[in-house]
């Protein structure tokens, strides 16, 4: 190797080492949870360096409702002096301990049927779903009334917004792999429905609303594809014949012969009896 050639070694970040007379002080460390119970604080568990001359305590917490949980007691002490002190205490989740479910804001935490009557729920000004409504857009609802700066809506759905919805509609009860669809005639679509009413936009030609008053999706949105029992045009798909118009059908199978005998005096007494079927 050159005297013009160097070498370049990683850089390495070395553990601190463990102090053995601040990690000797389980005692001292014991002394610094002098205002917690002592039937709440438990057996030594370990000592972790957390740098030159500083070391934390571990103990056991038995306090009812934080299992897992474990008392931290951190200690040093100044170079070349054995006097340990005390830093910190407070009260640590250890690797099994119960945690509650992390925090949500508010926006996040509602689900579909929270809100009630009376209740106020306003859109954030970031939402993603919603546009100023003077904005050109793929929809040509909104692009027919975007000239209308002031009068109209001030936001409207974005692409974003439609796109979601319509997945959630069609994914829902109201699309084709809901039960009731699944279970209805093949030919039986919302799209060909005479009570179905298409949606206007972009949507127009997936969704629309249900207006048949004896079906159980009236008055909500439904995939073209949907179904159900309710078509308009159900019993015209229908293959059977009613009873009364069914031919007349005779069995002639059996056949019983039957003599039929002749009044006295009449013509045909003289002529032979004749056999008659009488099924």
């Amino acid at each position: 190797m050159g005297n013009n050639e160097t070498v370049s070694r990683p850089s390495t970040t070395r553990a601190p080492r463990l102090d053995q007379v601040c990690a000797a002080a389980v005692d001292v460390a014991r002394d610094g949870l002098a205002e917690v119970d002592p039937a709440d604080v438990g057996e030594h568990l370990a000592a972790v360096a957390e740098g030159e001359r500083l070391v934390t305590h571990f103990f056991e917490c038995r306090m009812a409702g934080y299992r897992g949980w474990r008392w931290a007691v951190t200690v040093t002490r100044v170079p070349r002096s054995r006097t340990v002190t005390i830093c910190e205490t407070v009260l640590l989740p250890g690797p099994d301990a119960m945690l509650a479910p992390g925090w949500l804001p508010w926006h996040e935490r509602l689900q579909p049927g929270d809100l009630g009557v009376g209740d106020l729920l306003p859109a954030p000004a970031d939402d993603e779903r919603l546009v100023p409504g003077y904005l050109l857009s793929d929809d040509p609802a909104v692009e027919e009334t975007a000239w209308e700066l002031g009068l109209g809506r001030s936001r409207v759905m974005s692409r974003e917004g439609r796109i979601d919805t319509a997945q959630r509609w069609y994914d829902g009860d109201h699309g084709p792999e809901a039960p009731i669809s699944a279970a209805a005639p093949r030919a039986a679509r919302c799209g060909t429905c005479g009570f179905y009413l298409p949606l206007a936009g972009s949507l127009r030609q997936a969704f629309g609303v249900c207006g048949n008053f004896y079906a159980p999706d009236d008055g909500r949105a439904v995939s073209a594809d949907h179904g159900c029992g309710a078509h308009s045009e159900t019993l015209t798909e229908s293959a059977e014949t009613p009873v009364d118009e069914l031919p007349t059908v005779y069995d002639d199978s059996a056949v019983e012969a039957v003599a039929v005998s002749r009044a006295a005096g009449s013509v045909e007494a003289g002529e032979p009896a004749e056999q008659y079927g009488h099924s």
